[in-house]
């Protein structure tokens, strides 16, 4: 089942470990590739510079690398690390090469769209120049992670799926769950996803990755296998967000707006996943659990929790990348709910920032009190 799916998982990872030794030895100074058309990608946001992976690293391009990104109209973005994932710091710029992504990406972690502010059009190109071999590659060698699509590799279904139930603080038993996607079967986990959430009795999906073309392909897709999924889809009780990474911006907040109200008008159980259940549902989560009155640590172990299902990055297994990740990702997250440099968020009531926020973004104080009824006791 999904054979080639996980022989393309297999050889992502070898092009990968193969890419990386090919470049230990010194790279030319002059290295240059220019022309490239560009295209917006605003869930995750950026812009993709249309040359693949392959083709760019074949060219002598190498993760670690710093590069210097012009656009045709002038915009120049100057010293991005090359990198094979988003190993930098909210709101930091990158060339990315993530596995799966049809192209690189010139982006910023978690931060405003590229295509936006650089004021960009699909009639205009791109250029990527070596700025300094190997500048970031320190950093690239410590935060490089990957996972296969292989369930074989995992020691059960629910570790595959990065499935679990949500109940920190006074989160009802059972009530919330988070995975990766039970629609999206781009990483073969759709189908496994599926039958956990039926065994649960979930009773409304909130979707933050996906809009209705994007699921009208996925039903189509011949390794559609989610039948659980289509009925609560067909029944009204699938909420389609759309959001895209940037948990800063306008659009994000309106719609985790959109998303809670429309929870609260629906029965539980509840699932709250985008693509992978790592990054935007471990936002929406975290927020969820501190309003429900999660510590601090609770809100480390769930998140962290998706890094040992998908990598086995665990705090006793590896410190270095578990600490890294932990403060790149959820402890920014963290702050930017809490929005006070002063407040020890280790030790705060995260739930006083939790309702601030929430109230700052648009919903009302009852709003936040009839959800709070959905999910707690």
């Amino acid at each position: 089942m999904h054979r080639s799916k996980v022989l393309s998982a297999f050889l992502a990872v070898l092009l990968l470990l193969t890419g990386l030794a090919a470049c230990t030895g010194k790279q030319p100074h002059a290295l240059s590739v220019d022309g490239l058309g560009v295209i917006h990608e605003s869930e995750f946001g950026g812009v993709y510079l249309m040359m693949t992976i392959d083709d760019f690293n074949a060219r002598g391009f190498c993760y670690g690398d710093s590069v210097t990104v012009t656009f045709s109209n002038g915009y120049t973005m100057d010293d991005l690390p090359y990198f094979s994932g988003y190993y930098v710091n909210v709101n930091e710029p990158l060339l990315v090469a993530y596995p799966g992504y049809d192209y690189i990406k010139a982006a910023i972690n978690y931060g405003k769209d590229v295509w936006e502010f650089a004021g960009l059009d699909e009639s205009m190109t791109a250029a990527v120049t070596l700025k300094e071999h190997g500048k970031y590659l320190d950093i690239q060698e410590a935060s490089d992670i990957h996972y296969l699509d292989e369930r074989e590799k995992y020691p059960s279904d629910a570790v595959f799926a990065n499935f679990r139930v949500v109940n920190a603080g006074r989160l009802r038993e059972n009530v919330l769950y988070r995975s990766a996607s039970p629609c999206d079967n781009q990483h073969n986990r759709a189908p496994y996803v599926d039958a956990l959430i039926g065994d649960a009795g979930v009773n409304c999906v909130v979707n933050l990755a996906d809009n209705e073309a994007k699921v009208q392909k996925y039903i189509a897709a011949d390794d559609f296998r989610s039948p659980y999924w289509l009925s609560l889809y067909e029944g009204g009780h699938v909420i389609l967000l759309s959001m895209s990474m940037n948990f800063q911006a306008d659009d994000f907040k309106m719609k985790i707006c959109e998303g809670l109200r429309a929870m609260s008008a629906q029965e539980g159980p509840y699932l709250v996943h985008c693509t992978e259940g790592k990054d935007r549902t471990g936002f929406m989560c975290m927020l969820l659990e501190a309003l429900a009155g999660a510590s601090y640590r609770e809100l480390v172990d769930d998140y962290m929790l998706t890094y040992d299902n998908y990598y086995q990055i665990t705090e006793r297994s590896d410190k270095a990348k578990y600490d890294t990740i932990l403060d790149r990702n959820l402890v920014a997250m963290i702050r930017y709910i809490v929005n006070d440099d002063s407040v020890d968020v280790t030790t705060a009531d995260l739930s006083v920032y939790a309702r601030k926020f929430l109230l700052s973004i648009g919903m009302a104080d009852a709003e936040i009190d009839a959800l709070l009824d959905r999910l707690t006791d």
